[in-house]
């Protein structure tokens, strides 16, 4: 359930009558400056002078997930170079906390089944989990995206639905949409027996995600309003007895505004004035159009499904025209997965959360991953070893900016990531390979000064004096080893030495356990470590310790390998385990020798 209100997967960009969608050129070296150019000049030919509008909505019926995120990111990196170039822009974020309470989502711990009573309640009327500091549902699962956001350095205007439907904000937009039910009944009619043609065995998988991004804003269970004997209607009442849309409009008149209905779930029904009744909302399909034309929205982004016929967006161009309202201009976006698993899911428990990736990512990072693919690009966010190759590639593009050698792409997506018009983001002074922390981390088991030891003889030119200097990024290496590294691939150092092993030793082995024991000393540093236990194996098969790859047999990549996983047997007992420059540092000079029998 949770998160995405309208927003799931990828694909093209369906042309919308009367709606000028972005085009994407594939060898667009920066898309966030592609899309402000146009929003920009979209902008003044609807609403010169006026501050730029863009938009995002999220649906906080449970956690709102990674992908939900890119439905934020995307209109808040074109907000903040509209920004940066001086430009008065607002970015919306509509939380969807008056939807329906659909179902009980899976994986919430401290719920269960009981919750079911409370389906068909707006998302603000239902208890906050179990524990939860909050006063609802919505308020528990829209704090954590607030807090994620705020470390983003997302800067946006949040907009509760539920403030603005229960205190007659749109009063005015729902007696409109009631007078005009007609125009947008005949609207929906256009779509509500279309089907899409030669629709192919392979495209279940994506109508699927249609299905779950329309359920996932209550939209499949309110579809188009009420159609029946009376009539249609636009309008879904809350139930005045038991609080839920379990109702069905019976009659209305435009002039009195008297509207009545009755609740299929309790029995209750009630006759009230629409002009002064603020306990109800407009169903889905014309609440979105409504709100483009209440708030001017110039840009917004939306999921794949809407690339079918009868979606939200495709039918909304048309319904937004009845509010003397434009539709938005604005990208479909693609998949965001996490490795190791498969798309992202709404409708299942246990999809991470921004949250959850910034405890183990500086939200520099995070915010590069969204920035340095199009919307229409699917990408993954790391939980698993795959963050150590993501960090390395952060680093050495840091490295490329600093000295110039970046490409103008590479350069603009770096910038967006570690800062926003407002100025940078927090940092790590001294920030250290994020898969070197790691193995710190994993290593020192908690044991901070034992930490900043190691840390403070990683680069003896430059030394950490102080733990402060590595962080947040050690955290986040410390959080992900404790999270999401499984037991059995922690590291533990031997206590004492394996004397079977070295006792069965040939006398090769021993020899290089001697050379490597006589250079540490000499080579305490990572540098220094690294160049001594690649150069053993090339020493002890008579070339030079500084030989390059070009310059060496194949073989020599055989006795590397083999004398890395004696080193890893002697030190912890498995074939493989940190780096092992990393892991000498760690064990200290006193225990390696001890480890490797002197």
């Amino acid at each position: 359930m949770g998160g995405g209100r309208r927003r799931t997967t990828a694909g093209p960009a369906p042309r919308t009558e009367g709606a000028p969608i972005v085009a994407q050129s594939p060898d667009t070296a920066d898309w966030v400056s592609r899309f402000a150019d146009d929003v920009i000049q979209e902008s003044e030919r609807r609403a010169p002078g006026k501050p730029v509008v863009v938009a995002s909505g999220l649906s906080p019926s449970g956690p709102i997930h990674l992908g939900n995120l890119r439905e934020v990111m995307t209109p808040h990196l074109v907000a903040d170079e509209i920004r940066r170039r001086g430009h008065q822009v607002r970015h919306l974020i509509s939380w969807d906390d008056y939807d329906r309470y659909r179902k009980v989502p899976a994986g919430i711990a401290g719920v269960d089944e009981s919750w079911a009573e409370h389906i068909g309640k707006p998302l603000t009327s239902v208890p906050a989990p179990e524990g939860s500091a909050y006063p609802n549902w919505a308020e528990h699962f829209k704090a954590a995206m607030t807090e994620a956001l705020a470390e983003l350095g997302v800067e946006f205007d949040g907009i509760s639905q539920t403030a603005q439907y229960t205190s007659g904000v749109y009063r005015e937009q729902i007696l409109h949409a009631m007078k005009h039910r007609a125009d947008i009944d005949a609207i929906l009619a256009q779509y509500r027996t279309k089907k899409a043609p030669g629709k192919k065995p392979q495209q279940k998988a994506v109508d699927e995600a249609e299905l779950e991004a329309e359920e996932g804003s209550g939209a499949a269970a309110e579809d188009d309003g009420s159609s029946g004997s009376a009539g249609y209607f636009p309008y879904k009442p809350y139930c005045g007895e038991c609080g839920k849309d379990l109702t069905t409009v019976t009659s209305y008149d435009d002039d009195t505004t008297e509207l009545v209905y009755t609740c299929t779930a309790c029995g209750f029904g009630e006759t009230v004035r629409l002009s002064e009744f603020n306990r109800g909302k407009l169903v889905w399909k014309v609440d979105w159009p409504m709100r483009w034309a209440y708030e001017g929205v110039i840009f917004e982004p939306s999921g794949v499904d809407h690339s079918s016929p009868g979606s939200s967006f495709q039918v909304g161009g048309q319904i937004v025209g009845i509010f003397d309202g434009k539709q938005p201009i604005g990208p479909m976006y693609a998949f965001v997965g996490i490795s190791g698993m498969a798309k992202m899911s709404s409708s299942r428990g246990g999809v991470p959360t921004p949250g959850d990736a910034l405890k183990i990512m500086e939200p520099q990072l995070l915010r590069w991953l969204y920035a340095r693919r199009r919307p229409n690009q699917s990408f993954k966010i790391a939980f698993d070893q795959e963050i150590q190759r993501l960090y390395d590639e952060w680093d050495k593009l840091a490295g490329k900016v600093e000295d110039g050698s970046a490409l103008p792409g590479d350069v603009a997506a770096y910038t967006r990531a570690v800062g926003t018009a407002a100025g940078e983001l927090p940092k790590t002074a001294h920030p250290l390979p994020y898969r070197t922390l790691a193995s710190v981390a994993d290593i020192t088991a908690g044991h901070q000064d034992q930490a900043l030891r190691i840390l403070s003889e990683l680069d003896p030119a430059n030394p950490i004096t102080d733990l402060a200097d590595a962080r947040p990024r050690y955290d986040k290496a410390e959080a992900w080893i404790n999270t999401y590294v499984p037991a059995d691939q922690r590291t533990i150092v031997r206590e004492e030495p394996d004397a079977e092993l070295l006792k069965s030793l040939d006398d090769e082995a021993r020899q290089s356990l001697r050379l490597l024991a006589d250079g540490l000393a000499d080579n305490w540093s990572l540098d220094g470590l690294t160049h001594l236990v690649y150069g053993v194996p090339k020493v002890r098969a008579g070339f030079s310790a500084d030989a390059t790859p070009k310059e060496l047999p194949p073989e020599i990549k055989t006795a590397q390998r083999t004398f890395f996983a004696l080193l890893y047997h002697l030190l912890v007992g498995r074939d493989t385990g940190p780096r092992l420059p990393t892991l000498l540092l760690a064990v200290g000079q006193d225990r390696v020798r001890a480890l490797l029998g002197e």
